[in-house]
């Protein structure tokens, strides 16, 4: 079996001081750590419960696969973040809608195109329900 003790999404971005202007200065995750030098250097942002590393630069090479990437962000007000983002220029996809499956979402997307997720879970949402409590 495997212990895991942390975990951490790589994110290899086409311009990485765009990226990093992006999740840093737009979306305001705080940076954890900070490794190597020049434009390609890793900066490694607190996402929530995990780590999401900025680092290197993805490959343009043609018709090599690029993976998918969509991140998931847990939000205690999604419209509150909306007008936030909106306001900084974030790329809006989606604003806040109620899903049938009861979560408030909304999307968005970095400089990459790649798409994130901002959740909000209502206080009667089954994912909040504690059996016995």
């Amino acid at each position: 079996m495997v212990h895991v003790l942390s975990s951490r999404v790589l994110l290899r971005p086409t311009d990485p001081d765009t990226s990093r202007a992006f999740y840093g200065r737009t979306l305001g995750l705080e940076i954890a750590r900070e490794f190597g030098t020049g434009p390609e250097r890793g900066t490694v942002y607190f996402l929530g419960g995990g780590f999401l590393e900025v680092s290197g630069r993805r490959s343009e090479a043609p018709g090599e696969p690029q993976p998918a990437l969509q991140l998931w962000l847990q939000v205690a007000d999604v419209a509150a973040a909306h007008e936030e983002l909106r306001a900084a220029g974030a790329e809006i996809l989606r604003p806040p809608v109620q899903e049938p499956w009861g979560l408030i979402e909304m999307w968005i997307a970095d400089p990459d195109g790649h798409r994130l997720v901002l959740v909000q879970i209502p206080a009667d949402h089954p994912l909040r329900h504690r059996p016995g409590i």
